[in-house]
């Protein structure tokens, strides 16, 4: 479909006729999901479904910054929590409430943050109850 659109004939008119001369030469033909429903139309309308249906194709995902830093946060309570050493699980705490500060200070991107630096201290008293 090289051919350029004759001046002088509108473009609905062009297209039509190259999907109709298309059809002809049966270049629609068993294409994949022919004559099956089109996925989706049951689902209420998001302007991005293309974007989520890339990253669901590429096994990646996306969350906002703000989102994404207060998961962290609850992983590295949780890696805290098994860590071996006390001096581990302080630096484990240490870097996160690091990365807590720096994001309060400047902003992030994403719904509220909400998350204020843990107290290391206790933190780490209770990790040595739990020893």
């Amino acid at each position: 479909m090289t051919e350029r659109k004759p001046a002088g004939q509108s473009w609905e008119s062009w297209i039509d006729r190259q999907v109709r001369r298309a059809r002809e030469r049966g270049a629609f033909d068993n294409l994949p999901g022919a004559g099956a429903p089109l996925r989706g139309l049951d689902r209420p309308f998001d302007e991005l479904w293309w974007v989520k249906n890339k990253l669901h194709q590429e096994g990646l995902s996306y969350l906002p910054p703000s989102v994404a830093l207060r998961r962290e946060a609850h992983e590295a309570l949780q890696s805290a929590a098994r860590a071996d050493s006390e001096a581990e699980a302080r630096a484990i705490l240490e870097a996160i409430n690091d990365r807590i500060r720096e994001a309060n200070r400047r902003g992030i991107r994403g719904p509220s943050l909400m998350l204020v630096p843990f107290d290391v201290e206790r933190l780490l008293q209770e990790w040595r109850a739990r020893r």
